[in-house]
């Protein structure tokens, strides 16, 4: 027996786990030693930016949809394809990155991906017409996708592996605030400038980051392999995901499953994501690494932090929607009420960067969890005379659990994963997320809209001709206001539409809070990580 237990003690989980597929250390290639100083500091700046400019992108156009609809002529429906095309782009793409690294190199293929988005964001910007625009989004979507998973990446190996949790938490800090700042910033520049400019002002940023990066990476390069292209994979993965994220989006419009083009989309996807499934599986050299989802810690991390993401950017979706259409806040006044949820995320996060070595990622995962319940529930108590401190105290207090609930989950995620497992990991638990806060973001506006139908009909079951209560206080409301009959009534319509879309979004807010409880135990079925993990020795890493 005792030959067997010094061999539990001194193998790691990662050893364990992965034997088959881990190089033997003799030929293993070293990784770089970490960075150091100034030079440290720079490059985290640089790689942060480029996280930032990639994910401020997938909210900033929100709000300016109806002035570029307005400008290319086209309706505000046809004009959401600006969204709607960088969605699936960017989620086909993401799941590629380890392929893709592989191949070309984190550096090499990090500071291409920065350039091309460049490119792409000024195609944006010069666009005459509707479909030349939405080429170029498809375009900066595509680059995109590997950006935020090899930022993780980046980070990980160049800050000593006892301090990845701050390298996490500096980088959460840049995901959380880019799509916080997203709806005010692009509210402001289309309000005071041009909405092209929402696109020009990642050019002088992706320059730099670029530049930085290159210079201080080019001479750490990873090693590359030349994998066979899974062109079925691919093929498959392109397909369920852009009939899925179509289907999403046009089914309000077509009512749904009574559409003959949307029951075909949905057909396709659920075919096309079954035969993705076996495919995937089944090959040697899959386009997407399933088998990562057989480790207990990624299958949990990446389900729960996935599902939260779902709930909290649907809302966040809703929040100044709502604000706009019914207490008639302007598009950047409404961005602004959204602004302070980075304060506090932006503050603890780099708290969390020392908390989290030495803490169970799971204890503050569940805090998190519960915090944002508590603001859910917050917010479901909102009533349509809200002043804008009550609209922004939720917000605020949103921020602590922000700060408390990427950079664990991604810890979870990432523990015990060999170096050259990081980016397809980071790459496959991203697309998950991001898949998924855009059908959070679909369910969410849904089920408001059909929320809002259903209390609008209960609040005027009793609202008809014969009925003498309704007839005296329209005729009061007439005498009061001096208006005509056909006014008072329109007022009494404003009124009760007002009301039930009020309830209806406090339905959303409530049951947000409850999916937040329901989904801890997710967190609980994983094993604890200290440490920040991603390619490190976190204990119980699968």
């Amino acid at each position: 027996m005792r030959p067997d237990f010094r061999r539990f003690r001194l193998n790691s989980p990662r050893t364990a786990s992965a034997t088959p597929a881990t190089p033997s250390p003799a030929s293993a290639p070293a990784a770089p030693p970490p960075l150091a100083g100034g030079q440290l500091v720079l490059a985290t700046i640089a790689v942060a930016l480029a996280t930032f400019m990639n994910v401020l992108d997938t909210s900033i156009a929100n709000v300016a949809i109806p002035t570029i609809s307005g400008d290319l002529g086209v309706s505000v429906d046809e004009g959401t394809w600006v969204i709607t095309v960088f969605a699936a782009s960017n989620a086909v793409s993401i799941p590629l990155t380890g392929w893709l690294t592989q191949r070309i190199g984190q550096v090499k293929l990090f500071v291409g991906a920065i350039l091309m988005f460049v490119v792409a964001s000024w195609l944006c910007g010069v666009a005459p017409s509707l479909p030349v625009l939405l080429a170029a989004r498809v375009l900066q979507g595509a680059v995109a996708g590997p950006l935020i998973p090899l930022s993780q990446a980046i980070l990980l190996g160049s800050w000593p592996k006892e301090k990845s949790a701050t390298a996490l938490a500096l980088w959460a800090m840049t995901a959380t605030v880019g799509p916080i700042a997203g709806p005010a910033l692009g509210g402001w520049i289309t309000d005071n400038y041009s909405w092209a400019w929402i696109f020009y002002i990642n050019i002088p940023v992706g320059i730099f980051a670029a530049a930085v990066t290159w210079s201080i990476y080019r001479k750490r390069e990873s090693p590359t392999r030349q994998p066979p292209i899974d062109v079925v994979g691919l093929g498959l993965l392109i397909t369920w995901v852009a009939s899925l994220q179509i289907m999403l989006d046009k089914g309000k419009d077509l009512d749904w499953f009574n559409s003959p083009f949307i029951v075909g989309l949905g057909v396709t996807a659920l075919i096309g994501f079954a035969f993705f499934l076996v495919w995937e599986l089944t090959e040697a050299h899959p386009i997407v690494d399933l088998r990562l989802f057989a480790q207990r810690n990624f299958l949990g991390g990446t389900v729960a932090i996935s599902v939260a993401y779902a709930v909290f950017f649907g809302n966040l979706v809703l929040l100044p929607q709502w604000m706009q259409e019914y207490l008639n806040y302007r598009s950047v006044d409404a961005g602004l009420v959204t602004a302070p949820l980075g304060i506090f995320a932006v503050i603890l996060a780099p708290v969390m960067g020392r908390v989290l070595p030495r803490s169970d990622a799971r204890i503050i995962a569940t805090l998190a969890f519960v915090g944002f319940a508590v603001v859910f529930y917050m917010r479901s108590r909102y009533v349509i005379e809200i002043d804008t401190w009550h609209l922004v105290l939720p917000t605020l207090l949103q921020g602590i659990p922000m700060a408390m609930f990427f950079v664990p989950l991604t810890a979870i995620i990432l523990a015990g994963q060999p170096p050259n497992k990081v980016p397809a990991a980071a790459g496959l638990s991203n697309f998950v997320r991001v898949f998924c806060g855009a059908i959070g973001t679909s369910i969410s506006t849904n089920a408001w809209n059909n929320r809002t139908v259903l209390h609008h009909v209960r609040l005027t079951e009793q609202a008809t001709v014969d009925n003498p209560l309704f007839r005296q206080q329209i005729e009061s409301t007439q005498a009061l206001l001096n208006l005509s009959r056909p006014s008072a009534n329109a007022l009494f319509e404003f009124t009760v539409n007002t009301q039930a879309a009020m309830m209806g979004l406090n339905d959303i807010f409530y049951v947000s809070a409850i999916i937040f409880v329901l989904i801890i135990p997710l967190i609980w079925i994983t094993r604890p990580a200290k440490g920040g993990g991603g390619g490190g020795d976190a204990a119980g890493a699968h």
